[in-house]
């Protein structure tokens, strides 16, 4: 039974009231498991960006939030998180229902989630801080140094469609956190959790103009809050080439910037795994959430004496999925979010086949209405265009290698950095490993979300700076220096 949902406005969110876009228009938000129409959306032009962000400058500038004390903004984002866990079964609903996730991984996974960072750095607003230093005498003048972490202002963010609230989260609650004011334009695919967000923080107090919501197209409303001047920083998670774009534009305005752009990780299984642990976790890093994924270990690098096993594991979890309604309890995988998104997936499939990957299973798509695929097995090297790009969907490619030095170079070998998963037995392998890796994170025995508590990004393809974390929180702030004369 599909849950009952109540849809926000679907209107822009401004400086605490619900706006039309000044031309009036709309996009239609669809459901990706029946091809309905679920609202209309206010598609934000280069107008309403403006206004957003010149009253985010305002609330800025006014102190009414960044000269707030840390403890009372945190008495805030504590209540947000309070209002955000009430909201779960509402806020999960809406975002199975516009992009296809299963709905019991919405409401006991990301929503929570959600709810965990607005928590954790509620708990931070008023623990930032600098650092003291004595310093040497300067003449005949004994002197004192301490730094300040202060608030950088009005920040821009730009969210992707496949968490939308998780990643919502992870940009607005520890900028909202150093005192910053937030515009955020999220994907065009999942808009309704964050218009629902905006609605959720000014209940819990937050003051009109800090958060602002400007759903719409990318190439309209977020290019323009990507060039947008009055900006102090920029964060932006998406794809390689829109990353690149926001990181020039950043770099011609002098501006913070943050991108997180995804990732092809690898999941590197020693001679030595323990199958029996380690295959759900390797199946879970391909198909968890029909692979859309930033973190998803798509590279499946096997040592050459386990590859038949990991082979027969993967398959046998593929053929046993239920892929179905992402609404019933049933369904171990749902939809993929459009029907661009499916086509993309089923040309990687035809372009594994073309250059001679094995197709152990899958590869297909299911039914004639809902954008879903089969979960998908190959076998290959790492040359494969299937290897090499991102593809975002349940396609695992299963890559042999002869030894350790070699599984390191196959998992460096790509423009990517973000994450690696390492299955071994082996304390003293696992040693010499990490450090070889060249990427932000990496799993030992396991894959996983990342927890707020720790910093998240990547290097190379996969980005620039990090989220979350204590990291993430001085990356919402500027460290001024103090030299005091005594």
């Amino acid at each position: 039974m599909t849950p009952t949902y109540t849809l926000p406005t679907g209107r822009l969110f401004i400086g605490g009231t619900h706006r039309d876009a000044t031309d009036g228009a709309t996009y239609t938000s669809i459901n990706p498991a029946t091809e309905e129409p679920i609202a209309q959306i206010a598609a934000a032009g280069a107008e309403d960006v403006d206004r957003a962000v010149r009253i985010a400058r305002n609330a800025f500038e006014s102190g009414r939030w960044a000269t707030m004390s840390g403890a009372q903004r945190g008495q805030i984002l504590a209540r947000a998180a309070d209002l955000i866990e009430q909201d779960a079964g509402n806020l999960a609903a809406l975002e199975t229902a516009e992009m296809g996730k299963l709905y019991s991984h919405s409401v006991d996974g990301d929503i929570p989630a959600a709810a965990a960072t607005f928590r954790h750095f509620a708990g931070w607003a008023d623990k930032l801080s600098g650092r003291t230093a004595m310093l040497p005498d300067f003449g005949p003048q004994p002197r004192f140094g301490f730094t300040l972490r202060q608030p950088l202002g009005v920040v821009g963010a730009i969210t992707p469609w496949n968490n939308p609230a998780v990643i919502a989260a992870w940009k607005s609650a520890p900028a909202l956190a150093a005192g910053c004011t937030v515009v955020i334009k999220p994907a065009e695919d999942a808009a309704l959790s964050t218009l629902r967000l905006a609605e959720l923080l000014a209940e819990a107090g937050l003051p009109d103009g800090v958060f602002n919501v400007v759903p719409g197209l990318g190439e309209v409303a977020g290019a323009a809050l990507a060039r947008h001047p009055g900006l102090d920083k920029i964060s932006f998670t998406g794809s390689v080439e829109v990353g690149k774009q926001i990181g020039s534009l950043a770099g011609d305005n002098f501006r913070k910037v943050t991108l997180e752009l995804g990732g092809k990780a690898p999941q590197l299984v020693l001679a030595d795994a323990d199958l029996e642990q380690a295959m759900p976790w390797i199946a879970m890093g391909n198909f968890y959430h029909t692979g859309q994924v930033c973190a998803a270990g798509t590279r499946v690098l096997v040592h050459e004496s386990r590859v038949d096993e990991v082979v027969e594991g993967l398959a046998a979890v593929a053929a046993s999925s239920t892929v179905g309604d992402p609404f019933d309890a049933a369904s171990t995988m749902g939809t993929v979010v459009n029907d661009r998104q499916l086509e993309r997936i089923l040309g990687y499939v035809e372009a594994g086949r073309r250059e001679g990957a094995k197709l152990v299973t899958g590869g297909n798509r299911l039914g004639e209405r809902g954008f879903y695929v089969e979960p998908t097995v190959f076998v290959g090297d790492n040359d494969l265009t299937i290897a090499r790009e991102e593809i975002f969907g349940p396609v695992a490619t299963v890559i042999p290698f002869r030894d350790n030095d070699e599984a390191v170079r196959l998992a460096n070998d790509t423009k990517y950095g973000l994450n690696a998963m390492i299955y071994t037995q082996n304390l003293s392998a696992t040693h010499r490993i990490i450090p070889q890796l060249r990427v932000g994170t990496v799993w030992v025995n396991g894959w996983g979300v990342p927890d707020v508590s720790l910093p998240w990004g990547g290097r190379g393809g996969s980005g620039i700076g990090r989220e979350l974390g204590q990291s993430g929180l001085e990356a919402y702030t500027e460290e001024k220096t103090v030299y005091l004369g005594l």
